[in-house]
């Protein structure tokens, strides 16, 4: 029994006792207006939740740290009755959401909508939903609610920049051989012909060989030898380092303009998860096969492979990752050289001060792969010093990296080299 309730009811006992104790009609009267008062809004909120329904739709179900995500509601009332109110409640866990509204005075078979707009700052997955309806009489007496559960979620992929000048090491093609491994990719590399079958890209059509067979023939191609890239992203939880993050402008003000750039939150792990994040990037548009390996709260490994489904892939999982691993990157490493081609491009993202990070490039450097090191600068957030001094150690290796501190402009970052 909420408050409006008991006073109420404490308005119809004192109208009562005085009544009694006095014998005036206007007491009894007042009895009388203190029940229909009560039992009117009891049956009025009865009926004040049907036939009201509610959608919510969204442009699109996948965006960006930094863009916009609009979603429009629309509120339908489809009983012949006016609604006097209608609030919408929003219980999405996106940070900044503003879907929920209040709406008055909606008439009999009206349909009202809105929209919400929200500048994305976080990465992750997040349900559009749950919704509550909520309701009642006109003097609030008998309040009443639905929860309509979430039927869509918004997956955020990290924060991605332009990278222009960060080394692109060239394969080995020993013996000029490919790899014997079929893709649907054209590569110079024909394997041989097939049928055509429906869908199949015209330009794959062999016009020689269809012409002597009197039907459509399309190629076939493998890999070519061009080495793999591996992204290695250290995500153990004992290297990371952070601060506390300011407060962030949720508000999408001027959404029609260029987006705002949103300040990525001061940890090794957002930032490292956003340089990943541009690498692949950066390496799939230059037609290099990208594959991750990471180990936060539980392994990820995604072989190689080109075009934009890898690049949806990663991002997807690099949205998900959580650096809490206990697995060090030297160990992460170790276990999966054996499985890379030789003459890959292994790059090593890492907030880690240890000399164990020189000795595994020195270990990549003798398997005849070409390994690149990116340093977070663990002390401009907070952690421990030393990152310099494993620079050093790392250059003397002959080996390019790139040092990435706090507040710094991640694509000048990789792409000018280390700068003291």
């Amino acid at each position: 029994m909420n408050t409006g309730q008991k006073v109420v009811l404490a308005l119809l006992a004192v109208s009562l006792i005085a009544g009694l104790a006095t014998g005036g009609k206007l007491y009894y009267r007042l009895s009388i207006f203190w029940i229909l008062l009560f039992f009117g809004s009891w049956f009025w909120s009865l009926f004040s939740l049907r036939n009201l329904q509610i959608k919510r739709s969204a442009r699109t179900t996948k965006a960006q740290v930094g863009q916009i995500f609009e979603e429009r509601f629309e509120i339908q009332n489809l009983n012949r009755f006016p609604r006097l109110w209608v609030e919408i409640r929003d219980e999405t866990s996106l940070p900044g959401s503003e879907g929920s509204r209040v709406i008055t005075m909606m008439k009999g078979r009206q349909t009202r909508s809105y929209v919400a707009r929200v500048r994305l700052s976080k990465r992750g997955v997040f349900p559009l939903g749950p919704t509550i309806l909520a309701t009642g009489d006109l003097f609030g007496l008998f309040p009443v609610e639905y929860e309509i559960p979430s039927n869509d979620s918004l997956l955020v992929y990290p924060m991605m920049v332009e990278v222009k000048s960060l080394p692109n090491p060239p394969g080995l093609m020993p013996g000029g051989e490919a790899l014997r491994r079929r893709t649907h990719h054209i590569t110079p590399n024909a394997a041989g012909i097939r049928e055509y079958n429906t869908g199949d890209p015209l330009n794959r059509i062999h016009w020689l060989s269809s012409a002597r067979r009197g039907r459509l023939m399309v190629k076939e191609f493998e890999l070519d030898p061009l080495a793999d890239v591996w992204i290695f992203l250290d995500a153990a939880a004992t290297v990371q380092a952070s601060l506390p993050q300011e407060s962030i402008d949720y508000y999408a003000k001027d959404f029609w303009n260029r987006p705002e750039k949103i300040p990525l939150s001061p940890s090794t792990e957002e930032y490292g998860i956003s340089v990943a994040a541009s690498l692949v990037r950066d390496y799939l548009r230059r037609g290099r096969a990208v594959g991750l390996a990471c180990s936060g709260q539980h392994l990820t490994l995604i072989a190689p492979d080109r075009g934009g489904r890898q690049l949806g892939k990663i991002l997807e999982a690099l949205a998900l990752t959580q650096m809490k691993g206990d697995l060090p990157i030297n160990a992460l490493i170790e276990t999966q050289v054996k499985h890379m081609v030789r003459g890959s491009t292994v790059v090593l993202i890492t907030p880690s001060v240890f000399r164990e990070v020189a000795f595994v490039v020195d270990y990549l450097i003798q398997r005849g792969l070409k390994p690149i090191v990116i340093l977070l600068d663990a002390y401009s957030f907070g952690g421990a010093s030393g990152t310099d001094r494993l620079a050093e150690s790392i250059k003397l290796l002959g080996i390019p990296f790139r040092i990435v501190r706090k507040d710094a402009d991640l694509s000048t970052a990789l792409s000018n080299g280390y700068s003291r």
